[in-house]
């Protein structure tokens, strides 16, 4: 933990340079990404089977299932997801499908059961995925019932994230996967904390929606009255843990870190500096003082639509109905914070891309969180044959 402080505080350093010689961390050149590329249907659908189908997705806090019998149920990509968290303790994930005529099983939200009942036919099955009962099974005919559990998706549980890979088969393990941020959230104990609430909105392509993530760069002018009065534009810190990022972003009032110890600068995440926690393809973690929220970023059923499901939690409960009431409003503000000024102008970049404008977007050296991003989307695709080097530093 010593260390992850000691991280954090070289990272202080970096940004309180930055503010004072109003620069940044960059990347060797300018970047140049097709347009093509937010456009192409067949690329889309590549992006859709190497990336969003194959590897690990975080789809659930363990705090939303923190009981045996508590589940989760939700549409990602089209595919009915059931996570459950059985007697044992163990979160599993399933295809929420059953096995007789594929009705889904569990309604879309979260509750707790024993077992799921097919409101079709009435099939019924363990909260661990097994067929436990057939309707009047002594008319159905002989069946092999060993073969007609839930289809059970890869699953694991690290940091108080599950993960899940929406192709069953396929092996995972979510702190390896994690990276160098597996310490990041593991420090952050996710599992003690409060869940809130979350909300939905929908956008353009979801790379135009995730490259707002990934970049200070347009504090100034997107939030010239909100995040900029807190956060200078254009400075910013990069960390690179195999596919994912790590940024800092400085407040204006990091001078005031001067005034204490250095030793003590890596513990003053939210007063002085932020930290924006990235996981590839499509997480976005930022904790305030007033609320976290983190992102999960969704491709729509087509290549110009996302839907982004924003999620709001908190250390610890508010005690009082007034703290709540003041939780919730902080909420609301961050959301349409995000609705109106990033979402908004990313419907209008989407068009812009349509327009025929122009054959590629550029990515300064100021936006290496941006080039570091799509240079891992080409090693997923197949279009790079190399693993894409660390976040260069300025």
């Amino acid at each position: 933990m010593t260390d992850l402080y000691e991280k954090y505080g070289d990272a202080a350093e970096r940004m309180l340079h930055f503010v004072e010689t109003r620069t940044t961390d960059q990347a060797p050149d300018v970047m140049r990404v097709p347009v093509a590329d937010y456009l192409s249907a067949e690329r889309w659908q590549k992006e859709m089977d190497r990336i969003f189908l194959r590897l690990p997705l975080m789809l659930a806090l363990t705090i939303e299932l923190p009981a045996a019998g508590d589940y989760k149920a939700a549409t990602v990509l089209n595919k009915p997801v059931l996570i459950a968290r059985g007697k044992d303790g163990k979160a599993r994930a399933f295809l929420n499908v059953c096995k007789h005529r594929a009705m889904h099983m569990a309604p879309e939200g979260k509750g707790n059961c024993a077992r799921f009942a097919c409101q079709y036919h009435g099939w019924t099955y363990a909260n661990d995925g097994k067929l436990i009962g057939i309707a009047e099974a002594s008319t159905f005919g002989e069946v092999d019932r060993a073969t007609l559990n839930l289809t059970e998706l890869p699953c694991d549980e690290a940091a108080g994230m599950i993960f899940v890979i929406l192709t069953p088969g396929l092996s995972i393990n979510a702190r390896e996967w994690m990276d160098g941020m597996y310490e990041d959230f593991a420090a952050l104990k996710l599992e003690t904390w409060y869940y809130h609430k979350a909300r939905p909105m929908d956008g353009a392509n979801w790379k135009v929606a995730y490259d707002g993530y990934l970049e200070g760069y347009h504090f100034q002018a997107a939030h010239t009255n909100t995040v900029a009065t807190r956060t200078p534009s254009n400075r910013a810190t990069y960390e690179g843990f195999g596919p994912h990022i790590r940024l800092g972003f400085p407040q204006n009032s990091i001078v005031d870190l001067k005034g204490l110890p250095r030793e003590e600068w890596g513990r003053q995440e939210n007063h002085g500096f932020d930290f924006v926690r990235m996981l590839f393809p499509n997480f976005s973690f930022f904790l305030a003082p007033e609320m976290c929220q983190f992102a999960q970023l969704f491709p729509g059923p087509k290549p110009d639509q996302n839907t982004t499901v924003l999620n709001y939690i908190f250390p610890s409960k508010p005690e009082t109905e007034e703290g709540l009431k003041a939780l919730d409003e902080m909420c609301d503000f961050f959301y349409n914070v995000v609705l109106e000024e990033d979402y908004f102008l990313g419907l209008k970049v989407q068009n812009g891309l349509e327009s025929g404008a122009l054959t590629h977007q550029l990515f300064g050296r100021n936006e290496p969180g941006n080039q570091f991003f799509h240079k891992w989307l080409a090693y997923y695709l197949d279009e790079s044959g190399q693993t894409p080097k660390p976040v260069m530093k300025g």
